[in-house]
């Protein structure tokens, strides 16, 4: 039965497969595809006298020789590439050498490495026929990092000749990292590039085009032909891809205003989910506001993200509204203001006009006051936390309206809590002044009067954070004093310790039960709606329980300084130094609360998405994390939120991704991450190579060298391999990463550890040499490094 041949120009979907697809669509875009058809159901048991008329066809118009290569159903979609799992024949110059090209690729459907890949017997196989290209240059883009998740990055990787030296991982390619400007922000290429600046250009602006097309990111192969042409050979989307790091991005308040991830990140580290932004950022960003409008600096509360910003998933202070307040004020410049931010004159940064001193001194005195005056406040803290009572109900709609009403009053707390650290930089402020002049006056510098301004205000007794350390340092030293306990409390998991600990009637069960009742709401990034507090978390208190355990047996260990502070002569230094060590404690205290009522709303959140998830709203609890608050009163509705879940779920995979990204300290207009990769080689313990799949694991090491080798592969071992072709499939469901010594990021190796979900470091150039089988090592994806622990 003869072969049944497809137009390009009649593809319209994708029946034919997703390459043939992706080739239809890139003609109607008018990018440059070589000449050629689809073979419909190809078959194996085909004969010359089926496919004759083609090959006659193609070399009627001079496109001879031909590349055969397979459009399976399912094959480059949006889940799964089948990258190089189906066989493509190269290089046909001849009517047999065809009709064996044809026979081989679709008998490939029912390979052994295909069922491992795809979990499925067979499938559907077409075929493309296409002229091949006289490659001089040969490669794939992508307009997303595959490695990063960025989709302001397009990446580039290219090798001389033929594109299949690239995919089957058997070559070093150029790799080509340009940022959204087309700007190239990571270049690591050989001593003679295989591209010129104008070739990137082309290939990068051909690239975005199809993606713009297409509506999503695209991995796309092209080539160079001989006389210089650009040739497009397939377009598929990147599989594998989480949601965009930017899409919860907040309005950028101006495009020259400067934003710092200083003072911000010590009390928000890391990158945090859609509703810690909209709860936990929005109160911050209020009560910041509020404070402006005390200060005339602003007339009013105006709307969210002013002072503060959130980019790729982390908090930002916009700098440039802060200068409003530090314009309106006496004795605050802008260098003050910038310093005590970011430790430094932020030079970007540029002044608002001086109001006039009668409204400096004005707004100065009515921001003194109210920062003074934060007392009735303070006091009315416990009150109002009580009020808020945590959700029970079942009924979604009514949890909703009970959390709303908890933001408002979290951010009134915020708000006290801001005045609270108000009075306190007043009086440390003053104290600051005042010794800084005497020092002066005295033949002394203002740094050696701003010393004795920090030793003065150290001496305060009873903080909140000092407490909490106190406290749990005397469970510690109770365990070390018991014998065997300690070695006990060290040697179990960390979340067996401590609950073992908490149920025992023991003296440090006791003292543990205490710490948590007065402290078990604080813990790491407090302020996030989805991390636990230490009360929640056995196994995070319990393993940092543990360090200081073992510190507390150790016999070398040093008792820490003394805190003691001898008290100044002077009555008025006295004096201001006990109004800065009260206002230390008062921030210290409206902190604690504030953090309470954090935690109470990020019960009351868990609550509601357990409630959403019974009722089948939410796949699961933890995805109310996942929605902004406008979102969420969508979701305890009854209208169909099928693409709201999708875009949940993608942001939930994108988290770990924007965890995993640096900023600079201060950025002006929009926050862009960095861009930060070392070249391959070793340094010291680690092997530096291409991060190709996110993710970190540590486990033993199995050096493969050839498939032989491979056959000794144990459960959860790393291979290390010069380079894997897609024979090596099989072995991808039994190791934990893959380390390889060449090759690059669409290497079929690294396509298919990213499906996967394995941690994937390509092009170390050394890893067969400098590990052994046996060796211990950690495999960080995300920045492309293999670190040795430890050797058999």
């Amino acid at each position: 039965m003869p072969l049944t041949a497809i137009e390009f120009d009649e593809v319209t979907d994708d029946r034919y497969g997703g390459k043939a697809a992706g080739l239809a669509q890139l003609r109607r875009l008018g990018l440059p595809v070589p000449v050629g058809f689809v073979l419909a159901d190809a078959a194996e048991w085909v004969s010359i006298d089926d496919v004759g008329e083609w090959f006659s066809r193609m070399a009627a118009v001079g496109a001879v020789p031909v590349a055969v290569r397979s459009s399976a159903v399912g094959e480059d979609g949006g889940d799964q590439s089948f990258a190089g799992q189906y066989d493509t024949v190269l290089g046909v110059n001849s009517v047999d050498d065809f009709a064996a090209a044809v026979q081989r690729c679709a008998a490939s459907v029912r390979s052994r490495r295909v069922a491992a890949y795809s979990g499925k017997p067979t499938a559907t196989m077409h075929l493309v026929v296409q002229h091949m290209v006289d490659a001089r240059a040969a490669g794939v883009v992508f307009t997303a990092d595959p490695a990063t998740g960025r989709r302001d990055l397009t990446v580039i990787d290219a090798v001389a000749g033929l594109g299949e030296a690239l995919v089957d991982g058997t070559a070093s390619s150029d790799h080509i990292v340009l940022d959204s400007d087309g700007n190239p922000a990571v270049r690591d290429v050989g001593e003679v590039p295989v591209l010129s600046p104008d070739e990137v250009t082309d290939i990068r602006s051909g690239a975005l085009r199809a993606a713009q097309h297409w509506g999503r990111p695209m991995d796309l192969e092209w080539a160079i032909d001989q006389s210089g042409k650009l040739w497009w050979l397939q377009a598929r989307p990147i599989t594998n891809l989480p949601g965009d790091l930017a899409e919860m991005d907040s309005p950028l308040a101006g495009a020259d205003h400067v934003y710092t991830r200083c003072n911000i990140g010590e009390m928000m580290p890391g990158a945090f989910c859609p509703l810690t932004a909209s709860v936990s950022g929005f109160a911050i960003d209020y009560a910041m506001q509020m404070t402006q409008v005390v200060a005339r600096a602003q007339q009013s509360y105006e709307k969210p993200w002013l002072q503060v910003g959130y980019f790729h998933g982390h908090m930002f202070l916009n700098l440039t509204e802060g200068t409003a307040l530090s314009s309106g004020l006496l004795g605050n410049s802008l260098e003050q203001f910038s310093t005590s931010i970011c430790g430094r004159v932020v030079d970007e940064l540029k002044p608002k006009p001086p109001k006039p001193f009668v409204h400096r001194l004005i707004n100065t005195v009515r921001l003194t006051a109210y920062a003074l005056s934060a007392g009735p406040a303070i006091r009315r803290l416990e009150d109002q936390i009580a009020e808020f009572h945590i959700p029970t109900s079942d009924d979604p709609r009514r949890v909703m309206c009970q959390l709303e009403s908890g933001v408002q009053q979290y951010c009134d707390i915020t708000l006290t809590h801001v005045r609270s650290s108000s009075r306190a930089a007043v009086a440390a402020n003053i104290l600051e002044s005042v010794l800084m002049r005497r020092a002066v006056k005295n033949g002394r510098t203002e740094d050696e009067g701003r010393a004795e301004a920090t030793r003065l205000m150290a001496g305060a007794s009873d903080v909140e954070s000092a407490m909490m350390l106190v406290e749990l340092d005397s469970v510690v030293r109770a365990i070390a004093a018991t014998d065997g306990a300690a070695e006990q409390f060290a040697a179990a998991e960390p979340d067996a310790a401590v609950s073992q600990l908490q149920s025992t009637r023991s003296a440090d069960g006791a003292a543990l039960r205490q710490f948590l009742t007065r402290h078990g709401h604080r813990g790491y990034r407090e302020l996030c709606m989805r991390d636990p507090s230490w009360a929640e978390d056995p196994e995070g208190l319990g393993a940092m329980m543990q360090v200081m355990v073992r510190s507390a047996l150790d016999p070398t260990r040093r008792e820490s300084a003394s805190t003691h502070v001898e008290a100044p002569r002077s009555f008025t230094i006295r004096f201001l130094a006990r109004l800065a060590q009260g206002g230390a404690r008062g921030r210290e205290e409206t902190k604690s609360k504030m953090v309470l009522m954090a935690h109470a709303l990020k019960l009351g959140y868990r609550h509601l998405g357990e409630v959403l998830a019974e009722t089948g709203r939410l796949p699961d609890s933890d995805l109310v994390f996942f929605f902004d608050r406008a979102e969420l009163t969508r979701v305890v509705g009854s209208e169909d939120i099928t693409g709201l879940v999708q875009s949940a779920l993608k942001r939930r995979e994108a988290l770990a991704f924007q965890n995993s990204l640096e900023f600079d300290d201060v950025s002006v207009g929009r926050p862009t991450p960095l861009i930060a990769r070392p070249a391959p080689g070793v340094t010291g313990n680690e092997i530096i190579g291409r991060p190709a799949s996110r993710g970190t694991v540590e486990g033993v090491v199995r050096v493969a060298k050839s498939m032989f080798d491979a056959r000794e592969l144990q459960q959860g071992e790393i291979l290390v391999t010069p380079v894997t072709d897609v024979g090596w499939t099989p072995y991808f469901t039994v190791i934990a990463a893959l380390v390889t010594d060449i090759g690059s990021s669409v290497s079929h190796g690294a396509v298919v550890a990213r499906e996967f979900g394995l941690p994937c470091v390509v092009n170390t150039l050394v890893a067969t040499q400098s590990l052994e089988t046996g060796d211990r090592v950690r495999v960080d994806g995300d920045r492309g490094v293999v670190t040795r622990l430890d050797q058999p």
